[in-house]
């Protein structure tokens, strides 16, 4: 896969050295940092702006682009041996799922499934994770059902971000938890409702109704984990 941008491609050098496999540079840097990527070891190949430009299909690169390793997913069962997860289920926008990989890294999150998608291409979500995607657990399954289902067994208290929710700071939760977002048009299934054992919300105000689902995952995240 291909990444781009200054801040990916510099979280990736200074904690994921080993998944680049080449480098692409658009424009010139001081000598400090070329230092740094020479001592990579690998491919450094110098682009023109159009071909840097095209490579990042009109993304905001910044000069900085780099061919590495796929992602490596994880199996739910590995993900079962942590505490708090966090569900996508039928989040299907690239940037929103970055945004959220960011989020959850940041505030505590210990792996992330994504489910009720039919192509996840996880390389239009690196540049908005801002290189989280590369430091999560992250593990993709079909049926988030069946997610619930399984980690219901082995322990988690199974949290749904609804619309009439309870607030989320008005109780403890579980030492193992999951919570489940859903796409801002179609929310969380009601199946997958019915098989929760809480579901809490976010109080609007002002007239407003909804919140971006990155916006919501943040809010409820941290309320969650503090």
């Amino acid at each position: 896969m291909f990444i781009y941008g200054k801040q990916i491609f510099w979280h990736l050098v200074q904690n994921h050295p080993s998944i680049i496999e080449e480098v692409y540079l658009a424009k010139e840097i001081d000598k400090k940092e070329f230092s740094k990527v020479v001592s990579l070891g690998k491919k450094i190949v110098k682009l023109d702006p159009k071909k840097a430009q095209a490579m990042a299909k009109g993304g905001a690169h910044q000069g900085f682009l780099a061919k590495v390793s796929d992602i490596a997913l994880k199996q739910l069962s590995e993900l079962k041996k942590h505490d708090f997860l966090l569900i996508l289920s039928g989040v299907t926008d690239m940037g929103n799922i970055g945004s959220i990989v960011r989020t959850a890294r940041a505030l505590g999150v210990d792996g992330i499934v994504i489910c009720q998608i039919k192509d996840v291409n996880l390389e239009g979500a690196a540049k908005a994770s801002s290189g989280a995607l590369f430091d999560i657990p992250i593990c993709i399954a079909q049926n988030t059902l069946d997610v619930v289902n399984e980690l219901k067994q082995v322990g988690f208290e199974i949290i749904s971000a609804t619309m009439d929710g309870e607030d989320a700071s008005s109780y403890p939760f579980k030492q193992k938890k999951a919570l489940i977002m859903g796409s801002e048009g179609e929310g969380v299934s009601k199946k997958v409702i019915e098989k929760s054992d809480r579901t809490i919300g976010i109080t609007m105000r002002n007239g407003f109704d909804s919140l971006n689902v990155a916006i919501a995952a943040a809010i409820l995240i941290d309320r969650i984990n503090r």
